[in-house]
């Protein structure tokens, strides 16, 4: 139950610091960079959600257990051996 309502307020607070950038930036003679990169940035976070899908429904995405699979392959150790290996790592 918490942490929805700590998703709420932080949303509440992030929107009302928001539109206090917007709305100084527009009536106020003295607004400066501080509410033009806050009124920017929150325009920008605003696009984010339009563009994004989830990955399991993504085109071309690959499973991460096959990421980390790679990953620890190919891991090379601190003397720059691959770890269980005797020999030194070619390189191409």
């Amino acid at each position: 139950m918490a942490r929805p309502m700590a998703r709420w307020g932080v949303a509440l607070a992030g929107g009302t610091l928001w539109w206090w950038a917007v709305v100084r930036l527009v009536c106020a003679p003295g607004a400066g960079a501080l509410e033009a990169a806050v009124a920017a940035g929150g325009w920008g976070l605003s696009l984010l959600p339009v563009h994004c899908e989830p990955k399991e429904q993504a085109d071309g995405t690959v499973d991460a257990r096959q990421w980390v699979r790679a990953w620890r392959a190919g891991r090379v150790g601190r003397v720059g051996r691959r770890a269980g290996s005797a020999g030194p790592v070619e390189r191409a």
